[in-house]
């Protein structure tokens, strides 16, 4: 077998600095709305308008790489979020969201990495790849908290001043993540273009935010076995909100968690998820039934979830319970993003990532909705809600499996 192309490093990297600019600055975003009443409804819509802005990102950028090539998409993402990420020196509440809906603008180019890592990996070791990149986000999740941590734990800052600190550190990262993107050589060979109709058709669509599913139906018929799967994809994403949810539970609930003890909290569970996430995915991943795989998978992870909203205030509680999240749910989404990248070809790779982003955006939208209002009657009500969720992925995962073994036993159909 060939060695890695050197481009997926590359690709790797750009991820891994875009995640810790992100995770950076997740410690200390209570500070922005801290005097405000209800924080935990603030932080809720801080999340929401970021979510929001990529339901017409993600298929615009995608289909954009799709037509021009997923290095230009990358480099447009990094100078984004540099931009995104300097209207935070100032702490203020106004400031934050603005940056929530400018940073959920570029955001969208995920579906475009998803899409170049799938241009550089051979059917054998697609799988591995695009775990290894589930990996590497962890990784991202780790070393952002732990950058944030150490310059907190360095120097003696006010909580403002602590906040500007943080940024400031994202602000140089986002700078560096530009250079690579820029060194970042094309991996989509077959470049089209598009004509000024279809730029403004392509613009058209993705702000015809209802016309999404429609969309992804006319894929799916393109591409048997598409739909399936993205839609089991929608019910993770309502499940995972909880992934934006445990700042404002952890810092606002019973646990009292400040920035450090985030920052810890955050090493751990990357750290541990990491390692979990790389061996599975090179060792077991490609010989498993993937779908068989999920439905366990999911099951497992209901009570995990639930667990989180009975710790209390213990937090070896509740690092106890994210070392079983490792084991179990924190798995799905590479199974999941490994079987729709084996659904869809070269030529609408960006464009099939894209739809799927702005699906999951409009889920997490929803998730948000919901778990910001719960929170209002009781910080551990949204923890019910992100297990029913992930009950749902578990049955549709069930049938999907029983729906295979009935095709796979029925007798051929006699000639006529």
């Amino acid at each position: 077998m060939p060695p890695p192309d050197r481009r997926l490093w590359l690709l790797y990297a750009i991820i891994l600095l875009d995640v810790i600019v992100g995770a950076a600055t997740g410690p200390i975003v209570p500070e922005f709305v801290r005097g405000l009443p209800r924080p935990q409804l603030w932080l809720a819509l801080g999340t929401g308008l970021f979510l929001g802005v990529q339901l017409v990102a993600a298929p615009l950028l995608g289909k954009l790489s799709d037509g021009y090539g997923r290095r230009p998409i990358l480099i447009v993402s990094a100078i984004g979020t540099l931009l995104a990420n300097g209207l935070l020196l100032p702490v203020r509440a106004g400031l934050y969201f603005v940056n929530r809906l400018s940073d959920g603008l570029t955001n969208g180019m995920y579906a475009t990495v998803r899409s170049a890592i799938t241009d550089l990996s051979p059917p054998e070791r697609l799988f591995r790849n695009l775990g290894i990149e589930g990996a590497i986000i962890s990784l991202g999740f780790v070393l952002g908290p732990m950058a944030g941590g150490l310059l907190l734990m360095l120097y003696d800052f006010t909580p403002p001043q602590q906040a500007r600190a943080v940024v400031g550190l994202a602000v140089v990262l986002a700078a560096l993540n530009i250079g690579l993107s820029l060194l970042m050589r094309e991996t989509h060979a077959q470049r089209t273009g598009l004509s000024r109709r279809e730029l403004r058709r392509t613009v058209a669509e993705a702000l015809n935010v209802p016309q999404l599913w429609r969309r992804l139906q006319a894929k799916g018929r393109e591409h048997p076995g598409l739909l399936p799967l993205v839609l089991t994809q929608v019910l993770f994403t309502l499940s995972i909100g909880y992934y934006s949810y445990f700042v404002p539970y952890a810092s606002l609930g019973a646990l009292r968690m400040d920035a450090r003890a985030l920052s810890l909290f955050f090493i751990f569970f990357g750290t541990l998820s990491i390692a979990i996430n790389y061996g599975f995915f090179t060792f077991l991943a490609d010989g498993l039934d993937q779908r068989r795989a999920i439905r366990w998978l999911a099951l497992c992870g209901v009570p995990v979830l639930v667990t989180y909203g009975l710790v209390g205030s213990s937090r070896t509680a509740l690092f106890a319970t994210v070392a079983v999240d490792c084991l179990t749910l924190s798995l799905i989404p590479g199974l999941l993003d490994g079987l729709i990248a084996q659904h869809i070809s070269e030529q609408d790779r960006g464009e099939v990532f894209g739809l799927n982003q702005a699906v999951q955006g409009v889920a997490s939208i929803a998730s948000t909705v919901v778990y910001g209002a719960l929170s209002v009657l009781d910080l551990r009500l949204p923890w019910a809600w992100f297990a029913l969720c992930l009950a749902g992925v578990a049955v549709v995962a069930w049938r999907a499996v029983s729906s295979a073994r009935s095709t796979a036993a029925a007798p051929p159909t006699p000639p006529n």
